[in-house]
């Protein structure tokens, strides 16, 4: 292989050079446990209170609202079990969006087997929730909104703000799996009235196995994991803190460079869009033209099944995702694409591409050109394809 495209950035992100050296001394020369009272550790805990406070600000929160979690999932998990358990007098009503991530979908199955019913929201065609449908759900025993910040594979981005006055309106909890969005797009949680938010550290350059999960002050919320007294009681087991440290250096260059990355991103997003809709006949743009994250691409390509299309592309050095799900063993398309009204035939042929600031113009046109070769490749291939073609023609 004689170049590398990393197109798949949603999924996993290179861990930057600034970051490494960040965490490094945290391994070897202040390895101490922050929660030990010796001065040694002292240099520990001084990294994690100066991660923390980073990783606030970034969001408009307070540096005692945040809490160090092991990743994306387990903050999805803790706000839906922990609300649930401390909530559970007052009402076991939830409300989702039919397009979550799994670690939400799943751990409010899981609820269901407890006893709480779970109310998902429908979204219109573009992957946007319905708030008057959302508003409409709501009922005196509800407990809480879980309602992601944007779309992990179609990009869009939710009407927080909105959602956040409809929660405090009528007195409910409003948590947001932030994951794909946290350092990304603009957050603020006193804004959006936003009382829980998950973010995970390997979603903007930094390592894997760490996240966060905000935590408005005055949210009575239990401990996950329990033990030590860690994270004010809140979150057992001994710091991370090499990756505590990581995020932290992440999150900070994230932000800075914010503005300058939306706008670079979002311009060659747009320029690969351009480019695919308009050279590859029958394909579909999924999610929201405008109102999706800076570096996200999501089409549908009809006659075309999505794991072979990723096999030939990574063949040509380009790494990309299909929405199926038929790479883990399940024929099943995505549950996103489905959720938007596309049929299984189509949601079938879906590629996420997803851009970093490093991604280039020629990586752009040489995943066009390979990718525009690929879908002739496989529709030549495809009688569903050819019978289509002969109806075209008479």
């Amino acid at each position: 292989m004689s170049q590398l495209i990393y197109l798949d950035n949603a999924a996993t992100t290179q861990v930057y050079p600034e970051v490494v050296e960040a965490m490094i001394p945290f391994f070897t020369e202040h390895y101490g446990n922050p929660s030990a009272i010796y001065s040694f550790a002292g240099e520990a805990k001084k990294a994690v209170d100066e991660a923390r406070r980073i990783l606030a600000k970034g969001i408009n929160g307070k540096p005692e609202e945040i809490y160090f979690t092991g990743g994306g999932s387990e903050s999805d998990n803790w706000a839906l079990k922990a609300t649930a358990e401390a909530y559970a007098d007052k009402g076991k009503h939830i409300i989702t969006t039919k397009i979550e991530h799994h670690a939400i979908l799943h751990t409010a199955e899981y609820l269901e087997k407890k006893g709480f019913e779970i109310t998902y929201v429908n979204v219109d065609e573009n992957g946007m929730v319905k708030l008057d449908e959302l508003e409409a759900a709501i009922r005196p025993d509800t407990i809480l909104i879980s309602v992601m910040a944007a779309n992990n594979e179609i990009g869009t981005i939710q009407p927080l703000e909105e959602i956040g006055r409809i929660a405090k309106e009528h007195g409910v909890l409003f948590h947001t799996d932030a994951v794909q969005a946290y350092g990304h797009i603009p957050i603020d949680v006193e804004n959006m009235n936003i009382d829980m938010l998950s973010a995970s550290g390997h979603k903007l350059n930094g390592p894997k196995g760490i996240g966060i999960l905000y935590i408005r002050k005055g949210v009575k919320i239990r401990s996950f994991i329990h033990g030590g007294a860690q994270e004010r009681n809140r979150r057992a087991g001994t710091h991370n803190v090499p990756g505590i440290v990581g995020f932290g250096k992440a999150a900070e260059l994230a932000f800075n460079s914010m503005n300058e990355r939306i706008a670079y991103e979002t311009k060659l997003r747009d320029y690969l869009i351009e480019r695919i809709t308009n050279e590859i006949p029958y394909t579909r743009l999924n999610g929201d033209p405008v109102k999706r994250l800076p570096n996200n691409a999501n089409f549908c390509f009809r006659f075309i099944e999505g794991e072979s299309m990723l096999i030939l592309l990574d063949q040509q050095g380009i790494c990309g995702s299909s929405g199926s799900a038929c790479t883990s063993g399940s024929l099943d398309p995505s549950h996103v694409l489905l959720a938007i009204g596309l049929p299984h035939e189509i949601a079938h042929g879906s590629l996420r591409l997803t851009l970093s600031e490093k991604t280039t113009k020629e990586d752009i046109d040489f995943t066009v050109d390979q990718l525009k070769k690929i879908i002739e490749r496989l529709r030549s291939m495809s009688p569903l394809y050819e019978d289509f073609v002969k109806k075209q023609g008479n």
